[in-house]
């Protein structure tokens, strides 16, 4: 006779979780939390200082003096305000030229330090000390290779060189001063581009060269069919990141001209800040400040559309 034995099943009980629990498992919950702290930074420091200008663009507020509400009346008079325009148009002017040089020498100077050369990392760290020294003191620098007296330039040109009979005002007249300008911002940025672009040339694989040099490639269609191509999607950032930087300048030219002479190297940026602080129409100069924005989302777009142009790292088009 088998005796059949009833297997003893033993059943655990597991505690019920408390919604604390659940809820710091809650993938979602913990993603908004980690996100909390940056969030906040970017509240207090991003959005409340864009919504207090975008409400002041529209008052007619003053400094010491509480402003009333005049919808876009601000906006209204800067169409015919001509030193508005004048800013307008050299902003754009500045933009272009400026990044124009920066890149093309900061491109040049890339692919001098992407070859193997004695004292590469030294160079390297030497090309950095434009950008990683203060805006305000290379500025006040430049200000004094341009001053009229004691510039430098002038003193090689006639006591050195004797090649001119006088000193050189390159910030007397608007246009050598609004050149001097964009020479001094395109020697501050070009460290930027060079060391940005530099990084991706050190992602280039050697293979796609040795490959294209075996199958008789010039140096010229190397660069266009391989270098470009695959450099493009960090060229794009780099160039909206620069076009930002220099659209929105502001220390720069502030500090070696103030806008003059005549008004005519004033920036947008160095525009609204005479407005609305010197000549304390804080609601004038945040119209101008907001103005500004519709140019820098085009450059964010640009940006965002061209790297998502991924088969850019094939040296294609998109589908």
């Amino acid at each position: 006779m088998s005796a059949t034995m009833t297997p003893v099943r033993s059943y655990l009980v597991r505690p019920k979780e408390s919604w604390l629990a659940r809820l710091f498992d809650s993938k979602p919950f913990l993603v908004a939390l980690c996100l909390l702290p940056s969030s906040g930074l970017l509240i207090v420091f991003l959005t409340y200082p864009l919504g207090l200008g975008l409400w002041l663009s529209l008052t007619d507020t003053t400094i010491g003096q509480r402003g009333a509400f005049i919808g876009l009346d601000n906006f209204v008079s800067l169409f015919d305000d001509q030193i508005f325009w004048n800013a307008v148009g050299y902003t754009i002017f500045y933009t272009a030229v400026a990044t124009t040089g920066k890149f093309l020498l900061g491109l040049w100077l890339a692919l001098l330090l992407n070859h193997h050369m004695p004292f590469k990392a030294f160079l390297r760290a030497i090309v950095l000390l434009p950008w990683i020294v203060p805006t305000v003191l290379s500025s006040i620098a430049w200000w004094w290779i341009y001053d009229p007296q004691f510039s430098i330039v002038s003193f090689v040109a006639v006591d050195v060189l004797h090649i001119s009979d006088h000193y050189f005002d390159f910030l007397g007249s608007p246009w050598p001063a609004r050149w001097s300008l964009i020479v001094a911002n395109i020697w501050r940025g070009i460290p930027f581009v060079a060391i940005t672009l530099l990084a991706g040339l050190q992602t280039i694989s050697p293979s796609l060269y040795e490959a294209a040099l075996l199958d008789g490639a010039s140096g010229w269609q190397k660069f266009h069919r391989i270098t470009v191509p695959l450099l493009m999607p960090i060229l794009s950032v780099a160039l909206t990141l620069s076009v930002l930087f220099t659209f929105s300048d502001f220390q720069l030219v502030y500090a070696i001209t103030r806008g003059g002479p005549f008004n005519s190297t004033h920036l947008m940026a160095t525009l609204a800040f005479q407005r609305a602080i010197p000549g304390s129409q804080l609601g004038e100069g945040a119209a101008i400040a907001v103005s500004m924005i519709p140019f820098l989302l085009l450059a964010t777009l640009v940006c965002f559309f061209g790297v998502g142009r991924r088969k850019w790292q094939q040296g294609g088009d998109n589908d």
